[in-house]
């Protein structure tokens, strides 16, 4: 079995709900499992501030997640048309997979959510690709033979899967977010294995 890592922040639940559709496309093809994996808040006081173990939901992501994954799906919420600040963190923090090349040539994709339709996740989205890029990963869309793509009225991008949740935070996806979603899930696990090195 093939791990894919499925890697987010989420801050009200969108971007969790999202990463359980990826994950649910990931299930759906035989030889891939979802390795589900969360960051920790960040902080402007410079000592921890969060338990080693979550309170509730996936744990923590570790160095061996990355080494071990064969695709990444990353997500995070908005912040001003960019990734949320622990996302960020996070990936600011691996400059030594960087030097060792633990990502590269591994299959990625990413997915965030807004509030609003026009809240930035385009930019959103692109924002996560640029460090992935300069890790190596072979990024990965939603192509417009995905019916729900042409159909939604919410969310949903060619760069990622995504979700409007309104001005009251809904996490709740609507039928077209969850089929890119799922979908997104599928197409990165089905090149993962087929790039996956087999001894």
């Amino acid at each position: 079995m093939q791990e894919i890592l499925v890697l987010y922040y989420s801050h009200r639940g969108s971007v969790g709900a999202l990463a359980e559709q990826i994950a649910l496309g990931i299930h759906q093809v035989p030889g891939a499992a979802a390795r589900v994996r969360t960051v920790p808040r960040v902080s402007t006081v410079c000592e921890a501030v969060e338990d080693d173990i979550p309170a509730s939901g996936p744990p923590y992501v570790e160095a061996a997640d990355l080494r071990e994954c064969v695709g990444l799906a990353l997500g995070s919420p908005t912040r001003f048309g960019n990734m949320a600040a622990p996302m960020k963190y996070f990936l600011d923090g691996l400059a030594g997979d960087w030097v060792n090349g633990t990502l590269a040539g591994k299959p990625a994709c990413v997915f965030t959510s807004t509030a609003s339709q026009h809240g930035g996740q385009e930019t959103t989205l692109m924002s996560m690709m640029l460090p992935l890029l300069h890790h190596g990963m072979l990024l990965m869309g939603i192509p417009y033979t995905e019916p729900a793509l042409n159909a939604t009225r919410s969310g949903g991008t060619p760069y990622g899967a995504s979700h409007v949740s309104g001005a009251d935070g809904s996490p709740l996806l609507t039928a077209d977010e969850i089929a890119l979603a799922q979908a997104q899930g599928r197409r990165l696990a089905e090149t993962a294995l087929r790039l996956a090195v087999r001894p």
